[in-house]
């Protein structure tokens, strides 16, 4: 196990009707003029909206808007919502909805008290600073709730990339289950989906004696696998609706990733595609991570032999450990085409011409060196072959 810091903040508010708690929690925190900063439909059918700035209100707490954020969210939102926080005289950032609208608030949030360009922190300069910000959350996936992470698509070469810093871990995160009761089956799925690449990129790891972080990641994927087909068969069930929920936080704060090298080449690869076709996250990874696995699967065979083993149940064969790890790929694969998610990358709208423009932009794009490294290094020809499988 490797040497490492560990910082995790944030206070959670987990259960039903806890977005009500809001306004006290901003104040708690010191918030005295907030951002809203949500999506758009949903949040404001549901009276989620409504009943945050009631709670605000109820706390003498002023507050502004600034909804519209898309999925795979835009630098052209961030750079209005960074304008309208400054105007405004924002002390506080609060994020309704899911890892877009977080993550776009950690965005503002950075760039409201940065002299320059806050693409410059997405380019690999560290977020020092930032205003605080707090979650409600409504779509248990990207675990930025969280995280100290956050990615934003920038619109001027439609690059998709990340940001990192202890600065834009939310302070505090709501998260009340029951908001997560509405959502559609295919989007439930993506969220799983996600959940489990987050665990993933952390399994993949070149460090050994890593135990106690394994044995993590193996029950919180356990859990997944539970509670995926429940909730999928029965959208009211509130009980693998919390489950979930704090499984996709738990994926995603490092707690399961500390003392240990980390892949994320399948997010690299999938952001990509999101990018480029604006398909979900979630989905997009479903069809990238079989891919990059079976490509890579011989740098380390016993590594994706015990989770074939100790997760999706495969018996071990000793004589050939590589049949047990492919027995565990295909495993994945099934569970993700049983939840409902794709299996092709022409089920996004991909198209092999579109193979060289997707692997500069991977490569090379926004001062990459022509690679991309996690648990194996892979080059243009490595990465454009990995497209070429999802087809």
């Amino acid at each position: 196990m490797n040497s490492f810091n560990f910082y995790s903040p944030t206070y959670f508010a987990f259960g039903r009707d806890a977005e009500n708690r809001v306004g006290a929690l901003v104040a708690r925190f010191g918030g005295t003029k907030v951002l809203i900063h949500y999506g758009g439909g949903s949040v404001v059918r549901s009276g989620l909206l409504d009943r945050v700035k009631a709670s605000l209100d109820a706390e003498g707490i002023d507050h502004v808007e600034l909804g519209g954020v898309m999925p795979n969210p835009r630098s052209g939102l961030v750079y209005k919502g960074i304008e309208l926080a400054r105007r405004e005289n924002v002390d506080y950032i609060l994020a309704l909805g899911g890892g877009s609208a977080i993550d776009s608030s950690k965005a503002i949030a950075a760039g409201t008290v940065y002299d320059g360009d806050f693409w410059d922190f997405y380019s690999g300069k560290p977020i020092e600073r930032a205003l605080p910000v707090g979650t409600v959350l409504t779509i248990a996936a990207a675990g930025s709730e969280g995280s100290g992470d956050s990615v934003i698509t920038n619109e001027n070469g439609m690059f998709k990339r990340g940001a990192s810093g202890d600065a834009i871990r939310p302070e505090f995160s709501i998260l009340n289950p029951a908001l997560t009761q509405t959502l559609p089956p295919y989007q439930t799925a993506c969220g799983i989906t996600d959940i489990l690449a987050h665990l993933y990129e952390r399994y993949l790891t070149n460090t050994p004696e890593v135990e106690v972080t394994d044995r993590l990641i193996e029950a919180l994927m356990l859990t997944m696998i539970h509670e995926g087909p429940r909730v999928i068969e029965d959208p009211d069930n509130y009980e693998a609706r919390a489950n979930i929920m704090w499984a996709g936080m738990m994926a995603h704060n490092n707690s399961c990733g500390v003392g240990r090298s980390q892949d994320w080449n399948s997010h690299n690869i999938e952001h990509e595609l999101s990018a480029l076709y604006d398909c979900a996250h979630g989905a997009g990874l479903a069809v990238t991570m079989p891919a990059v696995f079976s490509y890579v699967m011989h740098h380390d065979v016993m590594r994706f032999a015990q989770v074939a083993v100790r997760v999706w149940g495969c018996p071990m064969d000793f004589s050939h450990p590589e049949a047990t790890a492919r027995s565990g790929i295909e495993a994945f694969r099934r569970f993700l085409t049983a939840i409902g998610m794709p299996k092709t990358l022409g089920e996004l709208g991909g198209r092999e011409e579109d193979i060289p423009r997707l692997v500069d932009a991977l490569c090379n794009g926004d001062g990459r060196p022509g690679s991309i490294s996690g648990f194996v290094t892979l080059n243009e020809q490595d990465c454009a072959n990995i497209y070429r499988m999802m087809l």
